[in-house]
């Protein structure tokens, strides 16, 4: 773990949970499991506070907890899930894309709350997006919990382990903390619900000081004290599953960009056929036969059987081996190498940053020493047609920043310059763990300057919400225009003009901050799947 990940888990758990819980997670990842009065002793915070904290982060799976040998509870934060608040709008916005809204608010609220029920979930959906909705028109329970079961059938959220249920008689003192365990089985099971009603649309201030509706809400709120038909049964949402997603997309637009839309389809089909039968880490998908690929086209893509067959002996046969023959039954059995994918995809994004920092001559180098593995400077410079005082330059350059490294084969034991070789090559594994680093930095320095901007417009952007939330409360009582006009010039041009400069800046900090996270995706999936190989 480094400094530069540290820093941004740091910065993560401040702007979305505060200083006090920003405190004791960054300590858990600094410092490894610890016991709890050891992390209020470092910490110097008082066990309430602590015990609040680890609350919060166990809560959004942000923290781990396990029972010692000895008796004591230790508590850990692994660096790689706390990083993962960062791909937060992305796991929403593939919701939203696959899902319409309600699969986007489902999975936002899941991501908001850490865990949940699903009839919690579906009641504040349904009240979401009912107070969106026209007068006069409510969202449905029964829509929400369909939505929520596709989600739960396509995997993109689970069901939290939970703890084993004891019996009351049980004499036996209770262990200091549960262990908890969930069936494979039913980790996708839905409980069948019955949950029947709508939206509610939240009350005026009026209305809630109305006695009458204050009764009516009180009676309400005793018969809701009756727990609810799936206590106990809490969902989470499923990160492996959209890192999959992630993946699969990433793999049809490379094919599409290498190829054309119709092999891409193809393998996009291929993934969709097993994106349920292949697990998250699988180097390659399942066997599937050009017969099942057929059938599992989307309706509307009319292309015969001999030309699909055609389109899968060009993809085998590609020398990027997205596509392998792993058999002929069945008209020929295909299977996606994920592992090699991952690769090529890691490999195009370091060519793409060799040629943006140093240029396309030495982008030129870097592919020839990728495809010839090992070559002296004399060999780099007649391949490449580059003269002897520029390849060298090119070559020391891209070795002082770790793109390509030197390796010694000396002729005689006694390392002799004279009677060594010296070969340059790309190790492409640490070159993707070095510019790994380099994407944690940025996306910290990144975040540091949001906040900077911020900071120094607070007063304005103050300013700005009251003048927002009078206006929306003249609207509300049905005030004349020129009254509203009289608000708005509360802020003059000069300040409307700053807000507009800090609203682009600040989105464009957001898309960076988004643009960056997909390459760090990529190297984190290529560095996974590589050291499982290895």
């Amino acid at each position: 773990m480094t400094q530069a990940e540290i820093k941004l888990c740091s910065l993560l758990l401040q702007e979305h949970f505060g200083e006090i819980v920003e405190k004791i997670g960054t300590h858990l990842i600094k410092t490894g499991s610890q016991p709890l009065r050891v992390i209020a002793n470092d910490t110097g915070m008082s066990l309430d506070q602590v015990k609040k904290a680890l609350c919060v982060l166990i809560q959004h799976n942000l923290v781990t907890y396990q029972l010692q040998k000895r008796g004591f509870v230790e508590y850990e934060a692994p660096c790689s899930r706390v990083l993962r608040i960062l791909r937060y709008p992305r796991y929403i916005y593939t919701a939203k894309t696959l899902y319409s809204d309600m699969g986007e608010l489902i999975v936002e609220e899941l991501l908001l709350n850490g865990k949940m029920t699903m009839s919690a979930v579906v009641r504040k959906v349904a009240d979401r997006l009912t107070e969106t909705m026209e007068d006069g028109k409510t969202m449905d329970y029964g829509e929400v919990s369909n939505t929520f079961v596709r989600l739960a059938d396509t995997h993109f959220i689970q069901r939290c382990p939970m703890a084993p249920e004891t019996t009351e008689t049980s004499d036996a003192p209770p262990p200091p903390a549960p262990t908890l365990a969930v069936n494979e089985k039913d980790m996708y099971v839905v409980p069948n619900l019955n949950l029947i009603g709508k939206g509610k649309r939240s009350r005026s201030f009026d209305d809630e000081d109305n006695g009458e509706h204050k009764a009516k809400r009180q009676k309400q709120d005793a018969d809701s004290k009756e727990p609810p038909p799936d206590d106990g049964i809490y969902w989470q949402a499923n990160i492996d599953r959209f890192h999959q997603h992630f993946r699969d997309q990433a793999i049809v637009s490379a094919v599409a960009n290498r190829m054309d839309q119709t092999s891409s389809e193809i393998v996009r089909t291929m993934l969709r056929m097993s994106e349920i039968t292949t697990s998250s880490n699988a180097p390659y998908t399942q066997p599937l036969s050009s017969n099942e690929i057929f059938r599992s086209l989307p309706t509307g893509y009319n292309i015969v059987k001999q030309i699909l067959d055609q389109y899968l002996t060009l993809l085998a046969d590609d020398p990027l081996e997205f596509v392998g023959k792993s058999g002929d039954s069945g008209g020929g059995m295909y299977v996606i190498n994920l592992h090699k994918a991952l690769a090529t995809l890691a490999t195009a994004t370091l060519e793409s940053i060799v040629q943006e920092r140093f240029g396309s001559r030495c982008a030129r180098i870097f592919r020839l020493l990728l495809r010839k593995k090992h070559l002296e400077q004399k060999q780099v410079e007649d391949f490449a047609m580059i003269p002897a005082k520029e390849a060298k330059d090119m070559l020391y350059k891209m070795l002082s920043e770790n793109f390509v490294s030197l390796q010694e084969i000396p002729k005689t034991p006694d390392h002799a310059p004279s009677r060594t070789f010296y070969l340059y090559t790309v190790n492409t594994l640490s070159s993707a763990r070095m510019l790994l680093h380099r994407c944690y930095k940025s996306v910290a320095n990144l975040i540091e300057r949001r906040q900077y901007e911020t900071k120094e417009n607070k007063r304005l952007l103050e300013k700005s919400q009251r003048v927002e939330a009078i206006l929306a409360s003249m609207q509300a009582t049905g005030a004349e225009e020129v009254q509203l006009q009289e608000i708005e010039e509360m802020i003059t041009a000069p300040e409307r003009q700053q807000l507009e400069n800090l609203k682009r800046n600040v989105n464009k900090i957001d898309a960076s901050e988004n643009q960056v996270d997909e390459t760090i995706f990529v190297l984190e999936s290529y560095i996974e799947s590589t050291v499982k190989k290895l």
